[in-house]
Parts: structure tokens; sequence; C-alpha cells
């Protein structure tokens, strides 16, 4: 006959044998899951198949351990443990360092297993369900919050720009103009008027500027 514990264990018919993940609907509904990236989402799936039962703060992310689970590239793995970090849904609770130390990571939808061999204070920095917080994985910058990027701080001294559909920053003589020299010589200019000594009506805009009566008396 078993006893009144054995009686209360309810098997699932309708799945496959062995163990499962528990992943809390509260986790894949929030909002910070909705932005995370697939090579993200499937970290944390990654990260929730090593839990077994007490060794949350000693899950693993390193290249050696994933490349066996088909990880082949360690800079994904890099971002996508960045997001999961940033978006609250991982704690670090060791720090790896080369040759052969491994960071150790802990689940936040689940508690922290009291295990040996943590940084100081991951246990007090330690917050469950951080993956919740409002601050979300992208800042949805305004129109004009991107165009003062693109701008950046305006001083008074500021080259001149142009508009943001052609980037030329600074107003300048064309390739063409700026590397051929100017030849007097070869073209000189021709003047119609003649100097005179005595022109009292003439306003002083229309008199012959000193360079253009030098270059007259040398061709006369």
């Amino acid at each position: 006959m078993a006893n009144g514990r054995d009686s209360k264990i309810k098997i699932d018919l309708n799945r496959d044998a062995g163990s499962f993940i528990a992943l809390p609907w509260s986790v894949i509904d929030c909002p910070a899951y909705s932005e995370l990236s697939h090579p993200a989402r499937s970290l944390l799936i990654e990260f929730a198949r090593q839990f077994v039962k007490n060794n949350n703060g000693r899950l693993l992310a390193s290249s050696s351990y994933l490349r066996k689970r088909g990880w082949n590239s360690p800079d994904v793995i890099t971002r996508a443990k960045r997001e999961l970090l940033k978006a609250g849904f991982i704690f670090e609770t060791v720090m790896g360092h080369r040759p052969n130390k491994a960071s150790w990571y802990a689940l936040t939808w689940r508690s922290l297993d009291n295990l040996k061999g943590y940084d100081t204070g991951a246990k007090e920095m330690f917050r469950r369900g951080a993956y919740a917080s409002p601050v979300t994985l992208k800042t949805k910058s305004t129109r004009e919050e991107l165009f003062q990027k693109w701008r950046g701080p305006i001083s008074e001294n500021a080259p001149l720009r142009s508009s943001g559909v052609v980037d030329s920053p600074y107003i300048a003589p064309s390739p063409a103009l700026a590397d051929s020299p100017i030849d007097t010589a070869a073209a000189p200019i021709a003047c119609d008027f003649k100097p005179s000594s005595s022109t009292p009506d003439v306003h002083h805009l229309d008199k012959p500027s000193a360079s253009a009566v030098s270059l007259l008396r040398i061709q006369h």
C-alpha cells in the first residue's frame, strides 16, 4: 500500500519521461524577454538546462562547455551573455579569468543557492526577479535625440556642416581648383579704363585698384 506522500505524486503521461526545464511564464511574458535577440534567448535555455536542484549560482557559459552543445562562435556567446546580464535574467556570481577560471552565473527567477566560492559581495548584490525591472534593453530615441547624436555638441567656433542628406562637413574649393594655381602672366587681365589723377565725381568703388593700375603700367 502506498503511503500518503507517494499518493500525492502526479505523473504526466502525456509527455516523454525525464527531467524538464521549469521556465516560468512570468519570464517569457515580460517586456525584457521580447527585446532579447534569438541567440540570447537560446543561451537562456542553456542556462536553465544546467540547473539541477541546488546549483543556481554555478551555471556556466564558457566556450569549452557550450561548444559541445553546438555553440561555435565565442563572439555570439559573449554578445548573448551581455544581453542576458543587462536585462537581468542572469547574474554573475564569480568573475572568470585566464588561464582556466570560468565565470559562474545564476538564474534570477530562482533564489541564489548557498555555494562556496562566490566573489565578495555577490550574495548581497543578487536580486531575484531582476528581469522584471522596467529598464529595458533598447532605448527608444526620439527624432530630435537622433539628430543631436549625429550633429554633436554645437560651439561658436564649430565648422559649418551640410544637411543630413549629404555628409560634407567642411566648405572648401573643388579639388580641380585647389590643385591648379592661377597663372596671371599667361592670362593677363584686360582693362578698358585709363588711370586718371583727377576723378572727383567718381565713386570710390568705381575707381581702379592699385594692383590693376600697376599691371597696366607694366603692359604699356
